[in-house]
């Protein structure tokens, strides 16, 4: 069934600001290249707030706090809580295969108070999304794009506070990490194309030598000569691959199952291989609590293909991959279209029905 045209702004009660404020909301993102380009993320959390896979089309005008407006953009795709007929993206891509998708970064993050004498654009947090795929066809123009951007700490409403996040910024010829720290904005070559949560990004990336040593392979015994030992069972060349779910895990984790993944190549098998790549790191409810009988769960994993320009996404209750293609919508219109996710679990009979 196709969606209305227009969305029904959500209640201003949680949301986008709401959900990172003091909180230690612990998601992971990815790409993976076969012969289409592929970025997505698990979003980790106790509840959802009626988040939509949103269309925003090239005609739409981002009105930007401290820059005038966003017209005559590229379009973007991507899962939002929208507030006032404005998206707040999670993640998201352009109609050009540029993909960004924003995590939790509590404790770290830091936007500088806005400055309008500078020659820098006073961009905000919840803006860099629109922003960045509105105005940027590649990676490389991102990266120019940011290298004259201060992340200014204006909150999109009193209702939803300024979030605490950093970004994967990813299209097929690479990846970058953006952080907004008390040292200023860092932008760094991500070679993984993998981002959890704390601790920044360097140090994630330092943590990967101390699993240098894992492998698909059957390990040899090089315990000690003389020594009969036995690889007993098989994957025994991963012993030592964190299970987790703390952010630092994950990353570790995520990281591993990804530069060894293989898959055929076409749309199925890629789609299919890189929900199981993110399924590596996926919360089950009652093994992370968070208060006292209120568990995190992996609410919903996306998987967009950045070169088709198609959304897929599964739910914590409907394992179903569901699909949204942008190139389906008017990319020439001036509103927003808006997919409620399907959440309700849906079971194929090959029988008779229960």
């Amino acid at each position: 069934m196709r969606a209305k045209p227009l969305c029904i702004p959500v209640s201003a009660v949680g949301g986008y600001g709401a959900r990172q404020k003091g909180a230690t909301t612990m998601c992971t993102a990815a790409t993976y290249k076969t012969r289409d380009f592929y970025m997505g993320r698990t979003l980790d959390y106790e509840f959802s707030y009626g988040d939509e896979i949103t269309v925003t089309p090239r005609n739409y005008v981002f009105s930007l706090r401290h820059g005038g407006k966003l017209e005559n953009h590229y379009a973007i795709i991507g899962m939002a809580h929208v507030s006032g007929d404005y998206p707040l993206y999670y993640d998201a891509m352009n109609e050009k295969g540029l993909g960004i998708a924003g995590l939790n970064f509590v404790g770290n993050a830091t936007y500088k108070p806005v400055n309008l004498e500078t020659s820098k654009k006073q961009i905000t947090q919840f803006e860099l999304i629109p922003f960045i795929l509105g105005t940027c066809a590649s990676l490389k123009e991102a990266k120019e794009a940011l290298e004259n951007m201060d992340l200014v700490d204006t909150p999109f409403s009193p209702q939803l506070p300024v979030g605490s996040l950093h970004w994967l910024i990813a299209d097929e010829t690479g990846s970058i990490t953006v952080e907004s720290v008390k040292e200023g904005l860092m932008i760094y070559d991500n070679p993984i194309g993998v981002l959890t949560n704390n601790p920044p990004f360097p140090q994630q990336m330092f943590q990967l030598n101390n699993y240098m040593h894992l492998s698909p392979k059957q390990p040899a015994n090089t315990f000690a000569k003389g020594l009969s030992l036995n690889a007993y069972s098989r994957g025994m060349g991963a012993l030592g691959l964190p299970g987790d779910l703390s952010s630092s895990s994950r990353f570790v984790r995520v990281s591993y199952v990804k530069m060894n993944s293989r898959c055929s190549g076409d749309e199925l098998s890629s789609v299919s291989q890189f929900f199981h790549i993110l399924g590596s790191v996926d919360q089950q409810r009652g093994c992370c609590e968070v208060a006292e009988g209120k568990y995190e769960i992996t609410i919903y994993t996306s998987c967009c293909n950045a070169t088709r320009g198609i959304y897929y996404y599964t739910t914590y209750d409907n394992h179903r991959i569901m699909g949204v293609d942008m190139h389906a919508e008017d990319l020439d219109g001036t509103t927003l279209t808006c997919y409620p996710m399907i959440e309700e679990g849906q079971v194929s009979w090959q029988n008779g029905q229960y």
